[in-house]
This record gives structure tokens, sequence and C-alpha cells, in this order.
């Protein structure tokens, strides 16, 4: 059961020089018109792009509103799976990706094939899987969940099953921290979410004492220990907004930074340090999404996400499972 992400390269668009003079913005929206087209956006696409995006949000957002969206193309500006998770949802949709390379580390660091191998020891295991992974792995999974709907997910099994939760150990350690379910975890995480640098942001809370830690629980425990608040993406815009505190050292990749400031722009936003030399810590698939290319991929409607009918029907139920128990729980 293979996905497929296509590029036909006899376009060679990926090439194409773009006048500088063209209004990249107006061009987009006259796309977005002509092709009925959507764009959906991640919090940690360029600020370009999610000020021009339809809808921006976290994953749990954009998968719902891939499958309510009545366009008949979707420009995806975040990476793989996400374009996967779309194209899921909405299989008579056309789905394209502004960079075919903008990948994932988490994603990349569960294999379905050897997955599927880990799965046969524990026969008895319901599979819980972080939606931050390929369609493959879905295929083998009873429930997906996201970092805002994950301990609803988790809450939702009855104690008397076992469970196994991939692939983000990271948030797994949380999980178990935070429900007291005792699950088997895959050996997966965030290469963006592992750099943070504990050290370096207890430094920056002594040079900023009056500043609140607000971490995504991908990141690591030592991390997670230092915060007075742990959420998902859309969690932390969410405390940012009701919370008294006037500045937030935010723990996770830096491109909520934009929503922060459009929404809280009387407030100071700094990004944790990660433990090497840049000043603040960005996932280098994300930011490969540029307007320029998403400008390109909707003119060319490539590269196209395409999923054989089987992965499609094979993943969707997961997926189905874990939009009805968010549903039910009132997540949005």
């Amino acid at each position: 059961m293979q996905s497929i992400i296509t590029d036909d390269l006899r376009l060679g668009y990926l090439d194409i020089e773009i006048d500088p003079t063209l209004d990249l913005v107006a061009e987009i929206n006259k796309l977005k018109k002509e092709k009925n087209a959507v764009i959906l956006a991640h919090y940690y696409q360029e600020s370009d792009i999610q000020d021009i995006a339809d809808f921006v949000g976290d994953s749990l957002q954009l998968s719902q509103e891939a499958a309510r969206t009545p366009a008949d193309m979707i420009a995806f500006a975040g990476v793989h799976f996400m374009a996967e998770t779309a194209k899921i949802l909405s299989p008579e949709k056309k789905v394209v990706l502004p960079d075919l390379k903008a990948g994932c580390s988490l994603s990349d660091s569960c294999p379905a094939p050897l997955f599927a191998k880990f799965k046969e020891k524990y026969p008895d295991h319901i599979v819980v899987s972080y939606v931050n992974c390929t369609a493959e792995l879905k295929t083998l999974t009873d429930i997906c969940c996201t970092s805002s709907n994950a301990v609803h997910i988790i809450n939702s099994i009855p104690l008397d099953r076992k469970i196994i939760f991939a692939p983000d150990k990271n948030l797994g350690a949380y999980l178990i921290k935070k429900t007291g379910r005792d699950m088997v975890l895959w050996n997966g995480a965030c290469m963006v979410h592992e750099i943070f640098s504990r050290e370096k942001i207890t430094k920056l809370k002594h040079q900023n004492p009056e500043a609140k830690i607000i971490a995504h629980p991908e990141c690591e425990e030592p991390v997670l220990a230092l915060a007075d608040y742990i959420g998902s993406t859309s969690g932390l815009l969410k405390f940012i907004q009701t919370d008294a505190a006037s500045s937030f050292i935010v723990a996770t990749e830096a491109g909520i930074l934009h929503q922060m400031a459009k929404v809280c722009p009387e407030k100071t936003f700094i990004p944790a340090p990660p433990n090497n030399m840049c000043a603040c810590n960005e996932c280098p698939h994300m930011k490969r999404n540029t307007l320029e290319k998403l400008y390109l991929c909707m003119k060319y409607e490539q590269p196209e996400v395409i999923l054989s009918p089987q992965v499609i029907r094979d993943a969707r139920a997961s997926i189905d499972r874990m939009l009805e128990i968010s549903e039910r729980a009132g997540l949005k």
C-alpha cells in the first residue's frame, strides 16, 4: 500500500523564474477564485502564507476543515502527512503541496513496515497514532490523535484495553503522566521539539523573570518540567489570550509567534532557544514552503497528492474515529 506524491517534471515549473514585480498575493487570490481552491496553512508556515491562507490552524483544526471544505482543490501549506490527511478526508478533491520535499522528521521516524512488525508483538493492544505520521501508518492505526485531543482520545479507551502509542515518545510519555495509562511507546520524536535546551531556557527565564514558559507536549520532559503551561499549538494560542501575563517564553516552532503577535500585539513573545547556534527554533520542512512555491503549485496544480483507494479506506477509519471522539468532547 503506497501513497504517491506526484511531481510532473515535464512541467519543469520548479525551475520557472517568477517575475519579481508580480503581485503574488493578488495572483494567488485570483487563482483561488478561478480554480475554486482553498488554502489551508499550519501555524508553523511563514507569515506571508499564514496571512493569505483561507484557514490557519493546528493538525486537528486542519483535519476538520479539510473534511468540510466545499472547494474543488486544496492547496495545503504544510508537510506531507498533513496533505495526505486532507486527501484521505476529501478523496474527491485535488490536493496539492507547495514543496514536494516538505516532510516531517517525526513521521519519518516510524516507517509503516517496521511498525507492522512491532505491532505483531502486541496483538491485544489498541493502536493510537499521533496524526503526524504517514498514510500507511494510519492504516495500521485504530484511532488517530492530535496534541489537542490526545488526552480525550486516551481517556475514551476502556481501562481494560492495552494501548500502543506511536510515533512520538515524548508526547506518549506526557500522556502516560497525564492519564495514568501504561502505554507501549514507539521510539520516535520531532527534531524541532527535541532540540530545545533546558539550560538555555532556564537562563532566559532568569533574564525575563516575569515571563511565563509555555511548551508543546512534544518537548522532552526536562523542558516540560519548566513550563507554566503545556498545550497543543492551538492550546498555546488560546492560553496567551486569556492569561494575565504580559510576556511568554514559547517552546514550540517559532511560526506560531506570528499568530500570537496578531492576537495579542500588546504582549511579548520570546522563542525558546534550542541547543544549537540559532536564535530560534524553526522546522526546516515547514519552511520549505514559500509564497512563490504556493503560487506555482496552484497555477500548475502540482505536486499533487495521490493515494490508492485501499490506503484511503483503511486510513480513514482511524481519522474518522478521532473526529467522532473530538466532536463528542466539543473540541474545535
